[in-house]
């Protein structure tokens, strides 16, 4: 701990240290060390590496992990009773027997023990400094503009300096360690792992941590890693005993810290981790530290400098971020916003990269042995909410991990519609791992919902309605139709109506009181509904373009067309199930049946008022505080429903101290110190969900137009942003906004078509004539299938949606070229 100074060299260190933060806007900065606190630590990645930078002077602490190292091995958890079970549970089910089919489905379609992996921890790199439990003049960051964490103190006079970053370019952690003064580096280095493992040194400057993960639910563990760290000395003595690197006298360090595991595939761990650690280390340790510097930050700002936002600044950006977290939900900190958001697309660059795998709950860092919910992929909505922002924040190539995971799904998922449903196609629940899993996992009430395949193969749809690349598309058609297939065989006609329903299922991790506390198994509930008219829209279309299976994509019609259509209950909310079941006093963190506001297109202000109207309702019943990632999804919801100062007011509930928030059953969401998402606890989710609803409220592209400032807050009455990709190819190369409403705009197109603006105010287009947009877009991209119309209770009472008024623009556009328009 640093010794007491007189008041005014801490007033004048307070404000040296503000100021050294302010050359860059984009730092998170403190001035205190993490100590233990893992929610303090500042993350690096590559996509396959991470680590958490605690920043302790006397001690530091490096957490490590690798993106492929998990419990168990190759394993499969289908459960062999279901199919037998399935026409039991369906009838109990239409006979309003919930709680007996629960009984059946409980035992026969979740018998499998397996719950489904761990993602897990390397280890720890420790470095301990004799002498420096006394220190002065601390400060720490991580410059995300340059994915740097950096940590400076002064300890009798001498300025100690320590950077850390995780290099795509070079596949190893780097640590640079340097002192104001030649000869006053000295340290040791030593690691630990809480997974069965050894610790030795090689040669003099070496450490090698080998090991095993561990078992899990009757899995073995057989991922088997390695973790070298090797020291290079500016200078100075190196040294080794059994267990520790002992350095002397070093006027700087740079230590490559180089981890791979027997990982190949799925169902392939015969890779060699050794001879992958040393062929990584052996490979970037010539090259000097200056060069390996260059060649990360190259690396990394050829995605990060894609967009940059700014909507103001004020003399908060002084305060540490910590405290600017703390005061921003009563204060004025704009540049907190940014900071946000660009922190978010930080973390999917460093958490997601081509050829690795995609980010899971905790994104790539995670301490624990057996963290929550297991750091999976959940797929009833959060994996998805990981990858919300790559396409619109101008990070696609970070999409290409989610899409072959879904390539991987779409196989192993074969057997399990086969087995547990006897259909074809393929499927997954709600939880998949490493190991690609595809059977429940969990209990039934969050377990036996079938549509994950079919939320993850929508989010393939949508990158090719970004990219428009027809190669793209063939190369995942495989997967598109196999999650279509399913369902064409699965849906069954349930008796009241005759609709084709998805039956057993659940709507992710909720249930009407009305079947009893835990019971919520059901037919036809309205996300099932959505997801299935999607999945069958897009495959349809997909088939179209590509000119291949017409014959199936008319039974895919034909099926969509007996789909249930929405309902409006007599609360005048969106009914989340079949029946009139909702709740007012429901507040329930998911709230699935939106799913057809956000992020599909399904609901619209102008092309489907009533249930605009309704899913406005059904959000206001949920209320807003809840769970980080909860808040995080509504930022996008009141976004789609044309409230920017509502959607602004999540923004402030997320950046709040976790357990400051008040007011719901769900209690403690918001934000921790290092900008982490809390659910609590840590869920990375929340952070890319709201940077894709600070988007959203700048521009949308889903609903027949691309709509600028749909959702301008009055806290955020002029800025500029440059960089967001819109659906159809189109770029917004810079907008710049005054008084709520557009000065100048530049957008380049990609793809070529027509570009139908919807914009505040009258604009021009420089060098050209707009014209005012009449009838339906004839740009595919913008081209929405119709909303079946609802079935509305006599209860109901709607409103209209309210929205302010725009105008609609028509612009011909050129692949290649960049139009200018100026605000009239």
């Amino acid at each position: 701990m640093s010794p007491k100074k007189p008041l005014l060299t801490l007033v004048l260190l307070s404000t040296t240290l503000s100021l050294f933060a302010q050359k860059n806007d984009l730092k998170l900065w403190y001035n205190k060390p993490s100590e233990k606190t893992w929610e303090k630590a500042m993350p690096v990645g590559n996509g396959r590496l991470a680590g958490m930078v605690y920043g302790n002077p006397a001690r530091e602490t490096i957490q490590l992990n690798e993106a492929t190292l998990w419990s168990g091995g190759p394993s499969r958890n289908d459960s062999k009773g279901a199919l037998a079970a399935l026409p039991e549970v369906r009838r109990l089910i239409f006979e309003n027997k919930r709680k007996e089919a629960a009984a059946i489905a409980t035992k026969a379609m979740r018998s499998n023990k397996d719950n489904g992996m761990c993602y897990q921890p390397v280890g720890n790199l420790y470095l301990n400094f004799p002498g420096h439990e006394q220190y002065q003049n601390y400060y720490r960051d991580l410059d995300i503009s340059k994915a740097i964490a950096t940590t400076t103190y002064v300890v009798d006079g001498v300025t100690y300096k320590r950077e850390v970053f995780a290099s795509n370019a070079n596949q190893v952690i780097v640590v640079h360690l340097s002192a104001s003064k030649p000869g006053s580096l000295t340290f040791s280095a030593a690691m630990s792992s809480p997974q069965k493992s050894t610790v030795v040194t090689k040669g003099k400057d070496e450490l090698v941590l080998s090991g095993v993960s561990g078992n899990r639910d009757g899995v073995k563990g057989e991922d088997k890693f390695q973790a070298l760290v090797r020291v290079k000395l500016d200078g100075g003595e190196v040294a080794a005993s059994d267990t520790s690197v002992n350095v002397s006298k070093a006027n700087a360090a740079t230590l490559f810290i180089s981890i791979a595991t027997n990982f190949v595939k799925y169902d392939d761990i015969s890779a060699d981790e050794s001879a992958r650690a040393n062929a990584y280390l052996n490979k970037a340790w010539p090259i000097a530290y200056a060069t390996l510097l260059n060649n990360h930050v190259a690396a990394y700002q050829k995605f990060f400098n894609r967009v940059k936002l700014d909507i103001g600044k004020t003399d908060s950006i002084k305060n540490t971020t910590d405290a600017r977290i703390n005061d921003f939900a009563s204060g004025n900190d704009p540049q907190l916003v940014e900071l946000y958001f660009q922190f978010g697309r930080y973390l999917l660059i460093s958490s997601s990269q081509p050829g690795g795998q995609p980010a899971n709950l905790q994104g790539i860092w995670n301490k624990e042995m057996s963290p929550p919910w297991g750091s999976k992929y959940t797929i009833n909505i959060n994996t998805e909410m990981n990858y919300w922002p790559a396409e619109e924040t101008n990070l696609a190539e970070m999409h290409e991990p989610l899409v072959q995971m879904v390539k991987d799904l779409a196989v192993t998922g074969k057997q399990t519609a086969k087995d547990m449903y006897g259909v074809g196609g393929w499927l997954a629940h709600h939880n998949t791992d490493l190991w690609r899993i595809t059977g429940p996992v969990d209990g039934i009430y969050s377990g036996l919902w079938p549509s994950g395949g079919a939320w993850l193969s929508t989010q393939l749809w949508d990158r090719y309605m970004y990219n428009g690349d027809k190669a793209y598309l063939k190369a995942v058609y495989s997967a598109l139709r196999g999650a279509a297939q399913f369902y064409l065989e699965f849906l069954v006609e349930e008796p009241e109506h005759k609709w084709l329903v998805i039956a057993p299922s659940v709507s992710p991790e909720n249930g009407p009181q009305a079947y009893g506390g835990g019971i919520n198994i059901d037919a036809g509930v309205t996300m099932d509904n959505q997801l299935v008219f999607d999945i069958f829209s897009e495959v349809m279309a997909a088939a179209k373009i590509l000119n291949v299976d017409q014959d199936f994509a008319a039974k895919l019609k034909a099926a969509r067309d007996r789909l249930p259509p929405m309902q409006i209950g007599q609360y005048s909310q969106l009914q989340e199930w079949l029946h009139d079941l909702d709740s007012p006093k429901d507040h329930n963190r998911h709230i699935s049946h939106l799913y057809g506001l956000y992020p599909s297109n399904q609901i619209s202000p102008y092309r489907t008022p009533e249930l605009f109207d309704a899913a406005r309702t059904s959000l206001i019943y949920r209320t807003d505080v809840s769970t980080g990632w909860s808040m995080g999804w509504k930022v996008n919801f009141w976004a789609r429903l044309l409230d920017g100062n509502h959607a602004f007011k999540l923004i402030q509930n997320q950046l709040t101290p976790t357990g400051k928030n008040k007011g719901s059953s769900n209690n403690g969401g918001g934000t921790y110190p290092n900008m982490f998402d809390a659910h609590p606890p840590f869920q990375i989710d929340g952070n890319f969900g709201c940077a894709a609803g600070i988007s959203e409220m700048l521009m949308q592209s889903a609903d027949g137009a691309l709509n600028l400032l749909p959702a301008l807050p009055d806290a955020w009455p002029a800025g500029t942003i440059s960089g967001l990709r819109a659906r159809g190819g189109f770029e917004i190369v810079s907008m710049q906004w005054k008084d709520g409403k557009i000065a100048q705009l530049k957008i380049k197109s990609t793809v070529g078509g027509n570009c139908r603006l919807r914009v505040p105010n009258s604009i021009k287009l420089v060098g050209g004539a707009l014209r005012s947009a009449k009838g339906a877009n004839t740009n595919f991209f913008y081209q929405n299938e119709e909303t079946a119309k609802p079935i509305i209770s006599d209860k109901a009472q709607l409103k209209a949606p309210g929205e302010k008024p725009t105008l609609l623009y028509d612009m011909p556009t050129v692949a290649g070229k960049t139009y200018t328009l100026v605000g009239m």
